[in-house]
């Protein structure tokens, strides 16, 4: 390879690295500056923690963080454990209007949220779980379980019919192939679509806005645009809030990653 485009390959890395890394740097930088400062650019004159000390002083952004944690997890388990096994089904097993099923899923995932709220709202109250978390967890899987089973469905696909085929041969029943073969073949997939429910679900802020009213069932998105009041716009709490925030995705996604190398290296197959 020529210096040239080992350059060109190494500024590119650069940029793009850059592009993804600088506004999370930028906050990080924001949440650290003194309060006099927090207008200013470039690199802060001393670093000061009164932001993040302040984005607790007073709110339940302790319990925000739990809570969104709850309803994201809760979420995703209830999505790979029907989309997992739904997936399966649409992928292996002969089920008839196969594709229409997977298009009335696709359209359910296409209706705006702004459109869906006020009857979503009359049902939640309706089951008593207005201001539950609970209440989120169940329009949380709903809207999510499209993307679940197109993934989940796709990654199923590729696994070679031989293996299941030669599963069923062995004894197995549709459910313990499922179980034994299938699934572990498939857990690059299943890690992937979790990280993705993950972040669908800790960062909804609609139905969270409109679902929950008490301060003990916020979740962070909602608590976050709170921070702001009529006379004062507290941008070093809402920054250091937003880092604090994004901390656990960093840490479920680094956790979920190691899973996607495992899973790659389990189910392998060679051809």
């Amino acid at each position: 390879m020529s210096s040239q485009r080992r350059f060109g390959l190494l500024f590119a890395a650069v940029a793009a690295t850059t592009f993804c890394l600088g506004p999370f740097v930028w906050q990080a930088l924001t949440s650290l500056r003194p309060e006099g400062e927090l207008t200013s650019l470039g690199v802060p004159s001393s670093l000061s923690f009164d932001s993040y000390q302040g984005a607790f002083e007073g709110r339940s952004f302790g319990r925000a963080i739990i809570n969104s944690a709850v309803v994201a997890g809760a979420t995703t388990l209830l999505c790979l454990f029907i989309g997992s096994t739904a997936s399966f089904a649409l992928a292996k097993l002969e089920l008839g209007y196969r594709r229409w099923l997977l298009g009335f899923a696709l359209a359910v995932s296409m209706f705006p949220p702004i459109a869906t709220v006020s009857p979503l709202y009359l049902l939640i109250r309706a089951l008593g779980l207005r201001d539950e978390l609970a209440g989120l967890v169940l329009p949380y899987t709903t809207f999510a379980l499209p993307l679940t089973l197109w993934i989940l469905t796709s990654f199923f696909s590729e696994i070679p019919d031989d293996l299941y085929r030669a599963a069923r041969i062995d004894g197995c029943s549709p459910f313990m192939a499922f179980r034994k073969v299938m699934l572990p073949l498939a857990l690059p997939g299943i890690a992937t679509t979790g990280i993705l429910v993950f972040v669908f679900a800790y960062n909804e802020f609609l139905y969270a806005l409109t679902f929950t009213s008490s301060p003990d069932k916020r979740t962070v998105p909602v608590a976050i645009s709170l921070f702001a009041s009529e006379h004062r716009e507290p941008w070093g709490e809402i920054a250091a809030a937003s880092i604090m925030a994004t901390l656990p995705l960093v840490v479920v996604t680094l956790l979920f990653q190691r899973k996607i190398v495992a899973g790659l290296t389990a189910g392998a197959v060679k051809g």
